[in-house]
């Protein structure tokens, strides 16, 4: 058969006419590659030769340095046929190249944008409306447990959402298109077995002329996409990050709740502007200040806020913390604003520098108030003091009891009766003592321990038969209750053994008033006794004698008269009573 008359030869290698009419520079390399075999139209018109001029011209006549680096694929400077060169990228398969203009900058921004995403940890991903599939990165499919190089259906992928969160980013989404925004959600997502908190941002890709294009696509927000065509945007695992931030709040409120229980306030001091942050309330309330009333730097501190007698200690051991970059250990003195009372506070901080060569730029430390530990550590001290003091007064009182009562004993059975009253007479003073909380000792509870065997007596001071008691409540502080004590003791004793107390018909009356003197009143105590058997005076000084003349004058420091009328003996003591020791109340 022959050739049809008219027929375009072109049309005999439908290849070829591809080759010509592509819309991008095509070239076909000679097998050594330093000449062109075959150039189509755009790759002319790109570089400005005429068409068909191309072929058979040397490749280094194109290439704007020598070598064949020109030829690899990339970014490459090709000469025009004025001579110019231009930025055209090549990317090369065997002898083909496919060579197009190149914006240079743009191709490195492309580049640096990749780099930094790399860096970031942020893979790309972008959803199409027609087809409802996500082309991932390489990374966004590593972060999503994808292969790369796979389209994924969204429906396939939303299946690692709960149906809540899905609610939620469904309207998320739906609200930053309708609004023409970016949005961005971090969410949890199943991702092959566990899982991990995901960081999204996205932006709605317009459609042609502002129409959506025709589908049947299942988007993530399809109510809101009418005129999009898709999305774009890049995902991030950041399950790491959050499980550190998780971390550190659940330091911070382990910190807090800790400070909190102590009572410990929380700050931070800015050196350069003297400028102080008060982290927690307790700052606060040991200050004295309300919120608004605001912080306090250095200078108001030390100026105002510190007692002057310990600024000078408290500069010292600033500047000596700066200088060896120690930790700041200081106590001292602060008039509270609230009240004006002074507080005693201890601090407790750390100089922070940017560089060690540097000076430090800011405090952080810690202030607790002491002020009742301070008291309750001094009142300890002041106990232990008093009980070294009573033991000691005790043991005396003891020993004087065991030498007296030997030197006036007829027999070991009068010593034994004498000595045991005695003693327990002293115990039993210790033990009202004991049970009052200030250490004190009713002057009504005495008598009545000692005279109550002897007669009914009613607790409002009345009496039945042969006792009498009348006189206001008087509590005694303890370093004049044990002497007194060990009188009354020895007083009914004595009356019971010579005097009212030994036969049937005796009685006591004991008087007492509280007059103005001395820094708490001075106790007026008459002591009579009547109806007993005849009295005289005694012919050696026992030990009642000696306990009234030594305990009484040299303890209490009271004035002692007696008498002893043959009616019957009285005793007369005026005693200053010692003032209250707040620092002995263990309820102050």
């Amino acid at each position: 058969m022959g050739e049809s008359v008219g027929q375009d030869p072109a049309t005999d290698d439908p290849y070829r006419a591809g080759f010509d009419d592509a819309a991008i520079g095509l070239v076909v390399l000679s097998v050594d590659a330093a000449a062109i075999d075959a150039a189509n139209l755009v790759l002319h018109d790109l570089l400005g030769w005429p068409p068909g001029s191309l072929a058979g011209r040397a490749t280094a006549d194109l290439l704007a340095e020598d070598g064949p680096e020109g030829l690899d694929d990339g970014i490459q400077g090709w000469r025009r046929a004025d001579g110019t060169v231009i930025d055209v990228r090549v990317r090369r398969s065997g002898r083909t190249l496919v060579v197009e203009a190149a914006d240079a900058d743009a191709a490195a921004h492309s580049e640096a944008n990749r780099e930094a995403l790399a860096t970031a940890g942020l893979g790309e991903w972008r959803w199409d409306r027609a087809t409802g599939l996500l082309t991932l990165s390489r990374r966004a499919a590593r972060i999503l447990g994808r292969q790369p190089g796979r389209s994924v259906p969204w429906d396939e992928l939303k299946s690692g959402l709960s149906d809540p969160e899905l609610a939620r980013l469904r309207a998320t989404v739906s609200e930053a298109c309708r609004a023409g925004e970016s949005y961005h959600f971090d969410t949890p997502v199943t991702v092959a077995g566990r899982t991990v908190i995901l960081r999204v941002r996205g932006q709605a890709v317009p459609g042609r002329d502002g129409a959506a294009p025709h589908g049947s696509g299942a988007g993530p927000a399809r109510d809101a996409l009418e005129t999009w065509s898709g999305m774009v945007g890049v995902v991030q695992d950041i399950t790491t990050r959050v499980e550190a931030r998780d971390e550190i709040l659940s330091r911070d409120q382990r910190l807090r709740v800790a400070t909190t229980i102590a009572k410990l306030g929380i700050f931070e001091w800015h050196m350069l502007e003297d400028q102080a942050i008060w982290e927690n309330e307790h700052m606060y309330e040991i200050f004295g200040h309300a919120p608004e009333d605001g912080t306090i730097g250095k200078n108001e501190f030390l100026s105002d806020i510190l007692h002057p007698d310990d600024r000078a200690r408290v500069r010292h051991a600033i500047s000596k913390a700066l200088r060896e970059d120690g930790i700041l250990q200081i106590g001292g003195r602060i008039r509270r604003k609230s009240d004006g009372a002074w507080r005693t506070i201890d601090m407790a901080g750390r100089f922070e520098r940017d560089a060690p060569e540097r000076l430090p730029r800011r405090l952080i430390g810690v202030v607790a108030d002491v002020t009742d530990r301070r008291i309750a550590e001094e009142r300890q001290s002041l106990l232990i003091r008093e009980l070294h003091h009573r033991v000691k007064n005790t043991l005396a009182t003891v020993q004087a009891i065991v030498g007296s009562t030997a030197r006036t004993a007829s027999s070991i059975e009068s010593f034994y009766e004498a000595f045991v009253g005695r003693i327990k007479s002293l115990a039993h003073t210790h033990a009202v003592l004991t049970e009052d909380t200030w250490q004190t000792a009713s002057l009504t509870n005495l008598l009545l321990s000692e005279l109550k065997p002897y007669a009914e007596v009613t607790p409002d001071g009345g009496a039945e038969g042969r006792i009498s008691l009348d006189g206001p409540a008087i509590d005694l502080p303890s370093e004049i209750a044990v002497p007194i004590g060990m009188a009354i003791h020895e007083l009914t004793t004595n009356a019971a053994k010579y005097g009212a107390l030994s036969n049937r018909t005796g009685r006591v009356a004991v008087t007492w008033t509280l007059e103005p003197g001395g820094p708490a009143g001075i106790l007026l105590f008459h002591w009579r006794e009547t109806g007993g058997p005849p009295v005289q005076p005694p012919s050696r000084q026992g030990f009642g004698s000696r306990l009234l003349q030594r305990v009484l004058i040299t303890q209490v420091q009271a004035e002692v008269e007696t008498d002893y009328d043959p009616e019957g003996f009285s005793l007369t003591m005026r005693a200053p009573i010692p003032p209250r020791n707040d620092s002995l109340n263990p309820l102050a």
